[in-house]
C-alpha cells in the first residue's frame, strides 16, 4: 500500500451502512486517481527540485522511472521538465517527443549552442510536461566535452535557476545513460537529489556500491549538496522470496529513502514505449500506472513537506 493514499478523498457512507472498506474498494480509488487526474491535483514543492534519475545497471527501469513520474506528476497539475541524456533517447520516445538528427536537443544544450528554453519541448503526455530530447549526436558528446573547460559543469550552467524559472518548472528529472561516464557526471553535478531505481533482483544490487561511492566522489569534489533522496524498487514480483529478500534488504539499508511505493513488474509498463506513451496513457488502468501515480504522489508529499523527507 502507497502512503500517498488517503481514504479521506473518498466519499464513503455513514458507519451504520458503510460497507467495508475492501482491497477492492481501495484499488478502485487508486484507479480513479489516475482515471481522473484533475480531481487528486498534487502538491507544489515547497522549492523546485532537480533530480538526477541513475544506475549504471542497465534493464532496472530507469527511463521508464523517469517518464512515468514525470508524466504522473505533470498530469496531476504539476509543471516537470525531463531531460534525456542518454543516446538512445528512450525518454524522448516514451514522451511522443521528436529527436530524429537534427532536431534541437541536450547535445547543442550541452555544448552552449542552444539555450533551455530553445530546447525544450512539450511532450505529448501532458500539456504540463516538457522534455529536452536526445538524438544521436549525443553519443559523441563525451569525446568532445573532454577537451572543454568546466567540462562537469555544462549541464549545470545549462540549468541555471534563470532559465528554469523562465519555463517555470517545479520538478526537474534528469535521465542517464546506463554508466558512469561524463554524462551521468554532468547529471550529478546539475541536480541536487538522485533517485536510484533499484530492481527487485540480486543482480541489481551489484554495482550499487560503486555508483554510491561516485556519488560521494562528486559531492566531495564538485557538488555539494548532492544527496540520494529517493530509491524506488521496481519490476517487483510477488510470486518469488528473492523479490521480498531484496526489498527487505534494501529498506534495511536505505531506510526511509526508499519509497513505500514498489513498482510490480508489469507487461503493459514494458508495451507502452512501443507505442511512444506512457503506461498512464497506454494504459491507465493498468497495476503498473497506478504504482507511478502512488509513487509520483509519494514524492510530491515529501516535496511539499507533508511526509517527513530522508
Amino acid at each position: 500500500m502507497s502512503v500517498s493514499f488517503n481514504v479521506s478523498d473518498v466519499p464513503r457512507e455513514t458507519p451504520a451502512s458503510a460497507p467495508e472498506w475492501t482491497p477492492i474498494a481501495e484499488e478502485a480509488a487508486r484507479a480513479a486517481r489516475v482515471l481522473h487526474p484533475e480531481r487528486y491535483r498534487m502538491p507544489r514543492p515547497l522549492h523546485r527540485r532537480v533530480l538526477t534519475v541513475a544506475n549504471q545497471k542497465g534493464g532496472v527501469g530507469k527511463t521508464t522511472s523517469t517518464v512515468n513520474i514525470a508524466a504522473a506528476l505533470a498530469m496531476h497539475g504539476v509543471r516537470t521538465l525531463v531531460i534525456d541524456l542518454d543516446p538512445q533517447g528512450n525518454a524522448s520516445t516514451a514522451l511522443g517527443v521528436e529527436h530524429r538528427i537534427g532536431t534541437p536537443s541536450v547535445y547543442e544544450l550541452l555544448l552552449g549552442e542552444m539555450d533551455l528554453r530553445e530546447a525544450a519541448v512539450p511532450s505529448t503526455a501532458s500539456p504540463q510536461l516538457l522534455c529536452v530530447p536526445a538524438t544521436i549526436d549525443l553519443a559523441g558528446a563525451e569525446i568532445e566535452l573532454v577537451s572543454m573547460v568546466a567540462r562537469e559543469n555544462r549541464l549545470k550552467q545549462a540549468l541555471s535557476p534563470e532559465a528554469l524559472t523562465e519555463l517555470d518548472v517545479d520538478y526537474v528529472f534528469i535521465d542517464c545513460p546506463p554508466s558512469l561516464g561524463l554524462l551521468t557526471v554532468n547529471a550529478l553535478v546539475a541536480a541536487s537529489e538522485v533517485l536510484i531505481p533499484i530492481q527487485c533482483e540480486y543482480y541489481a544490487l551489484e554495482g550499487l556500491g560503486q555508483l554510491l561511492s561516485n556519488i560521494d566522489l562528486v559531492r566531495s569534489h564538485l557538488n555539494t549538496s548532492l544527496h540520494v533522496s529517493t530509491i524506488l524498487l521496481t519490476m517487483y514480483d510477488g510470486r518469488t522470496k528473492l523479490a521480498d529478500q531484496v526489498t527487505q534488504e534494501v529498506r534495511g539499508h536505505f531506510g526511509d529513502t526508499v519509497l513505500r511505493t514498489v513498482i510490480p513488474r508489469s507487461v503493459k509498463v514494458s508495451e507502452a514505449p512501443g507505442y511512444s506513451q506512457t503506461v498512464l496513457a497506454y494504459d491507465p488502468g493498468s497495476r503498473g500506472a497506478m504504482s507511478y501515480v502512488d509513487a509520483a504522489r509519494e514524492i510530491a508529499e515529501r516535496g511539499a513537506g507533508r511526509v517527513e523527507a530522508p
